[in-house]
């Protein structure tokens, strides 16, 4: 951890926005390259891109009730459509009928919830003219010799820069600046992600910097994508600072007839296993053509934030613990605070490995109610219907009835 990131280990928790022209086909945000669309053939919605029911401060309010401390929204996907008032290029919101810098009302509107705000920008870039050929791209079917002959990636590059440049210069402080992402066929050459990242530095020294432009060296984050990790990631043994990015429905973009939701419980559950690796949830939601977070979207963020409002304590701030947890729990710590999420409800106790003489008091965060405790008695001998206490464990007392919240928490205050 350093300096520039200890705001981002201590937020834990952060809102994933993908929004474009892609919403009006609302069929995923890949829709172009999985149906294989020319630019000319994609480039009709662009004329039907209307928000009139955007309101980026419904947006910002409903991401800090959710619990959610920071944002990240789509600045230029890989269609290369761009959501701010770009001088680089016409393809941008401002053409649309939309006529303005919807970027700009989204970074106001944040800010002044006390969120902060990072943006997404792809270096993938179907739309411009010298973006050369790769296995993603939608005209991959045709000659790629062909296609390529004339292209420039360094053209390319130059303007890729301009509007990087342009985003980390005209908004003010951004926290942090989500690049996606290097395909197979291309690498940091292309991008030449050394003074790619150089660039980034001096415009906005704090900003934090994830890992999708083949140059690690230079990134603050690592970035699984819709991929529960099994334990603390690392590189060459060291844990390193990662988040993973997960969807409410399977689509980043705003996807009509997609009706996979996730349970607000599943993901409140993958928070609490996140935040129980030391790691960071950016939670995304795909915005309507007409500006709306779908019904599904919003109830979802509603019923995570009631958990949050009652149990944030055993997330912000937390990380991993170095103790093991029970079987179908999550440990979660802040200093001498250990929380246990409790994901299956079990039957009258619950036995803690090695805790004994070091919890001086336990409750349930969602009420503040105290749990009865004590520390394992190995000289208990069993009668007929007990069972012998293991040395080193604490056992805790707990109702019959689980707590009716989505996920139980117990804090333990330890010595």
């Amino acid at each position: 951890m350093t300096e520039r990131t200890t705001w981002f280990v201590q937020d834990r928790f952060g809102l994933f926005i993908h929004w474009g022209v892609y919403a009006v086909a609302a069929r995923h945000e890949w829709v172009q390259s999985r149906e294989k669309r020319s630019t000319d053939e994609y480039g009709r919605y662009m004329a039907h891109f209307d928000p009139d029911l955007y309101d980026p401060a419904a947006w910002a309010r409903e991401a800090k009730a959710a619990g959610m401390r920071y944002a990240v929204i789509t600045a230029k996907h890989h269609d290369g459509f761009a959501m701010w008032d770009t001088s680089t290029s016409d393809y941008k919101v401002t053409n649309t009928p939309a006529g303005r810098d919807l970027l700009r009302e989204w970074v106001d509107a944040f800010r002044a919830e006390g969120l902060r705000i990072g943006f997404y920008y792809s270096v993938i870039d179907w739309h411009h003219p010298h973006y050369t050929m790769d296995r993603v791209h939608p005209q991959r079917d045709e000659d790629w010799d062909a296609f390529n002959d004339g292209r420039d990636m360094t053209i390319y590059r130059e303007y890729m820069y301009a509007q990087v440049r342009e985003l980390l210069t005209n908004y003010g402080t951004v926290d942090v600046l989500w690049f996606d992402w290097t395909p197979p066929e291309k690498s940091a050459a292309d991008w030449d992600s050394p003074a790619l990242t150089a660039m980034v530095r001096e415009l906005q020294p704090h900003v934090i910097l994830n890992d999708r432009i083949d140059y690690p060296e230079g990134a603050d984050l690592v970035t699984p994508e819709e991929y529960q990790a099994k334990s603390w990631p690392t590189r060459n043994g060291e844990r390193v600072l990662w988040e993973t990015c997960q969807t409410l429905n399977g689509s980043w973009g705003y996807d009509r007839d997609n009706h996979n939701w996730k349970s607000p419980e599943l993901l409140i559950s993958l928070l609490i296993d996140t935040v129980s690796k030391g790691g960071n949830l950016l939670l995304n939601v795909g915005p309507t053509a007409r500006g709306e977070f779908q019904p599904e979207a919003r109830t979802t963020l509603e019923t995570i934030g009631n958990w949050m409002r009652q149990h944030s304590g055993a997330i912000y701030g937390c990380t991993a613990s170095d103790h093991t947890a029970p079987a179908d729990c999550r440990y979660t710590q802040n200093g001498s605070k250990l929380y246990l999420h409790i994901l299956n409800w079990p039957l009258g106790h619950i036995h803690l490995d090695g805790l004994a003489g070091q919890v001086t008091f336990a409750r349930f965060l969602h009420d503040g109610s105290e749990v009865a405790f004590k520390d394992a008695d190995p000289n208990l001998i069993p009668q007929n219907t007990d069972m012998p206490e293991e040395a080193g464990d604490v056992i805790l007392t707990i109702p019959t009835i689980r707590p009716s919240v989505a996920v139980p928490v117990i804090e333990l205050t330890l010595v």
